[in-house]
Formats: structure tokens, sequence, C-alpha cells
């Protein structure tokens, strides 16, 4: 029941991306149609059927993805790993793609991570809920999450209210995840008591980050030695994972993102991983993956 979805809504998915037609032949799913057809949708029923197996509720957009990875050929053997999560509201927390894979496989492993990507592809929520993760093993004591604190393409000139006031808009897409995946009054506490911190980057200055699981958010508008400030900060225990997408710089003309030059340097460096995702990991829903193809491809 949890491979077919609700109404078998997901195999009415694997019937329309894969040109293919499903139907149950006593205990055996059958999928018909030409042979390229059937090999594609077949990858992608055995991806799901794994997931299925360990307990998870799929949807179409699940299917969608599982095809996707059927298409790449370094995902084709790939497996979807298991929850990393839930959300307040139960929904399971877990990579979809092979580049989400690579993402949350690369946090696991390494104590600094650089992911860049486009929108859409759930780097910060990934790496949020890693965070979280690692604090509810108490594998760190606290979480860090920071951003610089740019505006994308317009001036928005002064800001009313007390500091918090005025630097909170620039954080909200931290917040959003936390709220997310946390209830209300445990992520109030956990802001209230310290455990979570949402600061800019200029806030990073000086700072040593013990056993901490920090987050750089937008890392794309931070210049080199701003992000280079913030990646001496690791502290002994700590973990960081910096994500960015390079082709949304809301830096002033003339001014250079840290976020490739680091990337660049670092690839190589022992405890250091650098992952790149791209269209084919996004999982906002398909709309976002055609307009960052069109934008790529179109003058």
């Amino acid at each position: 029941m949890r491979l077919f979805g609700a109404f078998d809504a997901n195999l009415a998915a694997i019937e329309e991306r894969c040109g293919v037609r499903c139907f149950v032949d006593g205990e055996s799913l059958v999928l018909a149609g030409s042979a390229g057809r059937t090999e594609r949708a077949e990858s992608a029923v055995r991806a799901l059927l794994v997931s299925a197996l360990r307990g998870e509720q799929m949807t179409p957009d699940d299917v969608a993805l599982a095809v996707a990875d059927a298409d790449r050929p370094e995902a084709a053997a790939a497996m979807l790993p298991a929850t990393l999560l839930r959300s307040k509201r139960g929904r399971e927390i877990r990579a979809r793609t092979a580049g989400q894979r690579s993402f949350v496989e690369a946090i696991e492993r390494h104590a600094l991570t650089i992911c860049i990507g486009p929108a859409g592809t759930g780097k910060t929520f990934l790496a949020i809920a890693m965070a979280l993760r690692a604090l509810r093993d108490r594998n760190v004591s606290r979480i860090v999450l920071t951003r610089p604190a740019v505006e994308a393409g317009e001036r928005l000139g002064f800001l009313p209210g007390d500091l918090k006031e005025k630097i909170d808009p620039y954080l909200r897409p931290l917040y959003d995840a936390i709220d997310e995946l946390l209830e209300e009054s445990t992520a109030a506490k956990y802001i209230e008591r310290g455990t979570i911190e949402v600061a800019p980057i200029a806030y990073m200055r000086g700072r040593t980050l013990a056993n901490a699981f920090v987050i750089v958010d937008e890392a794309q508008n931070a210049g080199p030695e701003q992000l280079k400030m913030l990646l001496t900060r690791i502290g002994a225990g700590s973990q960081m994972v910096v994500v960015g997408d390079a082709t949304q710089v809301d830096l002033p003309s003339g001014a250079r993102s840290g976020l490739r030059d680091a990337a660049r340097r670092l690839q190589g460096v022992e405890e250091v991983a650098v992952v790149d995702l791209d269209a084919a990991d996004v999982v906002r829903r398909p709309l976002v993956a055609r307009i960052i193809r069109a934008y790529e491809t179109t003058p």
C-alpha cells in the first residue's frame, strides 16, 4: 500500500512518467510497455520499494524523483536512504535524489561540507535536518545558523525596530525551516536557551565555535575574506555545512563571491567535502527545475 499510494496515486504517476501500464497479477506488479520504458519504470519501482519496505510513506513527488534518478547512470543502482528526521507533522525527512544522498553522506563523513546548487534542491532544509539529528543524538551541544545580511536585488532602506527586528527579515528562511521541523514551543525553548542560535555572519568574527553544528546559508553572498573568517571559526567537536547558489549572487557590482573560491581552494583538503547539485536535484516542484534549465540554456 505504501508503494502504490493512496488510491494508487503512485502507480498512476509511474504510468504517466514512464509511459508504461501497471497492474497487479497475483502477488506481482506487472509493468507493460516497450523495453526501454519498462526498464526505466522497474529501476524507479525498485528504489521506491526499498523505502516502502522500511515503512516510509511516499507520494507522486517521490515517484518523480525516483524516475529522475533512473535517468542518471550514476544513480541507477542507488536506493532511497532511511528517514533522517520527522517533521512536527510527522513527515519523513530524507534525501530524495542522488545529489541529496551525496550531500547527506558528505555531511556524515566530513567536518566541513560545501554544497553548491540551485534553488529548490533542499540544501538548507537538509542541512538543518542533519543538525537537529546531531543535536538529538548528542553529537553536538548546539546549532549555529548564520547567513549574510544582504538584500536580494533591491534596496530596502531603513528598517524600523531594534537590532533584532532589523536583522530578522534576512534570517527568516532559517526560522522557516526550524518551524517546519520543530514544535513552536520546542523551537522557542532552544532559541531562548541558545541551543539554537541564528545570527548574521558579521556576529561570528572573533568567536570559536566548539561542539557546535554550524550552517552557513546563502554563502554566495559572502566575500572571500568574510567566508575565510567564518570557516576558521570551527572549533573542537564542531561540524560546518556551507550552502549556496553560485548563480544568485546579490553582492554589489564588482564584489566577488567567496563560495566558488572556497570550493576551489578546499577541494581535496582532508576532512572537507564539496558537493554540487543541479536541476535534477530540485525537490520543490518540477516547475522549478524547468525554470532553472531555461535560465541555464537561454542566453
